[in-house]
């Protein structure tokens, strides 16, 4: 008999956190100031934590990611393609999720509290936003949390790191080792998710009432749609313009893969089942076993909707209108930050405390939708794995057509 008791998943810790903060806050909104000062509290400290790691996560893993790259420099053109194709579809994801998230904002509701009364920062030009990407110091950036100016530092410094050739090794070894132990130090903090979405949730609820929660059912339909759209349109054009497929084909073969990851919510769980469906798609397997891995770790179309949607969603909550220069640079913060944040356990929470910090947003936020966290991964996590796929499909047929021109010239 087994007498080791079997562990409750971290999203189960947190999806019970949220409805024990959902009861427990409707149930003491006589008492809202107690819930103010001794319970958020609390979750102020989780917030803590989580701010803390944001910026060495960030700076590491996007190091470590580019110091890597010098395999992709050994398939040359193969690792260019699936690269900018990653880019290029992150970029579209986080767009339509954007817009899905300002054509559903009229059903998201504003929380009207002293506590969440947020004043907006001055608006800058699209020139000074660009300007403002570049650090002028090295450490302001991590003391003042300005994500992209912390992507551009880990881009320099890792490009950096290779130009050194041979001398590199010990250098990416210590870079390696300091991630991982970022890593750990990031799982820790994350096993007290349950608490610290309990503590500032339930303050949230006991000062609203109800008005909060059917806005989560919103927030999820608009993501879902946008999941469902970004899949549908992009992935679509994209295999039968360049892939050279018909899209019922390529997601009728999919299938398996799409249930796994669903159910699973894990696109490394998911990685062999998607390997067997590309291939059964006609996808060479030299193609596949770089492709699918490589998507494995950069590829976050389904985060990068979350992002965008959920990046609204709070803004409304604050009562906060996001200008067109703030969306474009939640953009290029999502973009870049996917290579730097996937395959980091909880990476969506971690990705949207950047996102929000970008353009000013109160992180506080994150408690709203943290709690069916879960339910987002689930499609997210989907749309990352077709992503992948409809990659390796493209990257493949491009291959195969370069072969078949460099026959043709070979041929007498």
């Amino acid at each position: 008999m087994n007498k080791q008791k079997k562990k409750l998943p971290l999203a189960m810790q947190i999806f019970i956190a949220l409805i024990l903060a959902i009861v427990v806050g409707l149930l003491m909104q006589s008492q809202a100031a107690f819930t103010e000062n001794y319970i958020k509290p609390f979750g102020t400290i989780f917030l803590n934590l989580l701010k803390f790691i944001v910026v060495p996560i960030v700076l590491f893993s996007i190091m470590c990611g580019i110091i890597s790259m010098k395999d992709i420099k050994k398939v040359g053109t193969i690792g260019l393609k699936t690269v900018l194709y990653y880019m290029c579809t992150t970029a579209f994801a986080i767009t339509i999720g954007l817009i899905g998230g300002n054509i559903f904002q009229r059903f998201f509701p504003v929380i009207a509290t002293t506590d969440l009364a947020y004043e907006m920062p001055e608006k800058t030009s699209v020139m000074d936003t660009i300007v403002n990407i570049f650090p002028s110091n090295f450490i302001s950036p991590m003391v003042e949390s300005n994500m992209l100016q912390v992507i551009v530092i880990a881009l320099l410094l890792g490009f950096s790191i290779i130009k050194l050739g041979e001398k590199n090794i010990g250098i990416v070894k210590a870079c390696n080792n300091i991630n991982e132990i970022f890593m750990k130090c990031m799982e820790m903090i994350l096993k007290l998710s349950p608490i610290g979405v309990f503590c500032l949730l339930c303050p949230v609820v006991a000062s609203n009432g109800a008005a909060i929660i059917g806005s989560l059912a919103m927030v999820l339909l608009a993501a879902y749609i946008c999941y469902i759209l970004h899949a549908v349109v992009v992935y679509s054009v994209a295999v039968k313009t360049m892939g050279g497929i018909s899209p019922a084909k390529f997601f009728k073969e999919m299938l398996p893969a799409i249930m796994f990851a669903f159910s699973s919510a894990s696109s490394v769980g998911t990685l062999p089942i998607n390997m067997e469906c590309v291939e059964k798609l006609g996808a060479k397997k030299e193609v596949s076993s770089f492709v699918l891995p490589l998507g494995a770790t950069i590829n976050m179309d389904g985060t990068a909707i979350y992002q965008g949607v959920c990046a609204i969603f709070i803004a409304s909550c604050y009562g906060i209108h996001l200008t067109l220069p703030q969306m474009m640079t939640i953009i290029l913060t999502a973009t870049l930050a996917s290579i730097g944040t996937a395959g980091v356990p909880g990476s969506g929470m971690v990705m949207l405390a950047m996102v929000l910090t970008s353009v000013g947003l109160p992180v506080d936020g994150i408690a709203l939708v943290a709690g069916v966290d879960r339910i987002f991964d689930m499609g997210r996590t989907t749309v990352n794995i077709t992503g992948d796929a409809s990659c390796c499909i493209i990257v493949s047929n491009q291959e195969s057509k370069k072969e078949q021109r460099r026959a043709k010239k070979v041929q007498p």
